[in-house]
């Protein structure tokens, strides 16, 4: 393991999903799993979102065409979250949700809305959280 991508590797993933979320995932490895989170927080946060071409906004949008496009539904709502607090607006992510739903299908466009909203709804009751408009 490389300790430099790891060590930026997770201050993105903490930067992008929070600190509770990155302590929750490091704090429930074990033997079995622990080369898994090593190798998500090396190379898909510090090789791939450590890259400083694409902006974290980018990175958002292009996750979540890519994870709705799988029909992940945990991982999507993790990453409208992300999204989020990556500086995606409501008119923004609304906009790729449509874009989703008709690239990837309305099931899975209705999917996408149905997590979104919740998130918003949760993330409306934190004022220190809420999205922007």
């Amino acid at each position: 393991m490389d300790a430099e991508r790891f060590s930026i590797g997770e201050q993105r993933r903490r930067e992008v999903l929070g600190d509770a979320y990155v302590d929750q995932s490091l704090k429930n490895a074990d033997d079995f799993n622990r080369p898994f989170q090593e190798l998500v927080t090396e190379y898909c946060w510090g090789t791939v979102w450590g890259d400083p071409t694409l902006v974290p906004r980018e990175r958002s949008l292009l996750n979540l065409g890519m994870i709705a496009a799988f029909g992940k539904m945990h991982e999507f709502e993790l990453h409208v979250r992300g999204a989020l607090k990556n500086g995606i607006s409501r008119d923004e992510l609304r906009a790729a949700l449509i874009q989703i739903a008709v690239y990837c299908g309305i099931p899975v466009g209705v999917d996408c809305f149905r997590v979104t909203r919740k998130v918003l709804a949760e993330l409306a009751t934190q004022p220190t959280n809420s999205p922007k408009e």
